[in-house]
């Protein structure tokens, strides 16, 4: 008469639904971290950490922390680390401090004061087989690293 349906599984089921984008506008003052896991734009002031997927920085922001983010994108002033991804910094970014990078880009007349180091992004290891498709059929091919000559898998 009475079935017991177990919520739980229809809530794992259901597709994440992506976060409206996060503005904050010029007027506003934040003393603390930020963490999204969506958009976020900055124009105000920022004492604190940032924790984001996409990350803005617009020209009348001033951020004074750390900054993790798979990309930033920065008009305004940043004093702190940034790592991420990638990362742009338009002609109007003003930066003091490291950044830790995938991507590197820079605009003629960005302000930077500090290292850029560019992280590993994540390369895929290889163990020196080539697929090859050859009219339709692959065929592997494996390349000896030390005579650079290809052998067939068969000889």
């Amino acid at each position: 008469m009475f079935i017991k349906s177990n919520k739980s599984n229809n809530i794992e089921n259901t597709p994440k639904v992506p976060a409206n984008p996060t503005y904050i506008s010029s007027d506003i003052t934040i003393t603390g971290d930020i963490k999204s896991e969506g958009e976020v734009q900055i124009d105000g002031s920022i004492t604190g950490n940032i924790f984001a997927d996409t990350l803005t920085v617009g020209e009348t922001a001033n951020i004074n922390g750390e900054i993790n983010a798979e990309v930033v994108y920065i008009h305004g002033k940043v004093i702190g680390e940034i790592n991420a991804k990638s990362v742009a910094l338009a002609k109007t970014a003003h930066i003091q401090g490291d950044i830790l990078h995938g991507n590197l880009s820079i605009d003629q007349g960005a302000f930077l004061e500090g290292h850029c180091r560019r992280m590993d992004v994540e390369k895929k290891q290889t163990d020196g087989t080539l697929k090859l498709l050859v009219k339709g059929v692959s065929k592997d091919k494996i390349i000896n690293k030390i005579d650079r000559n290809p052998l067939t898998e068969n000889n």
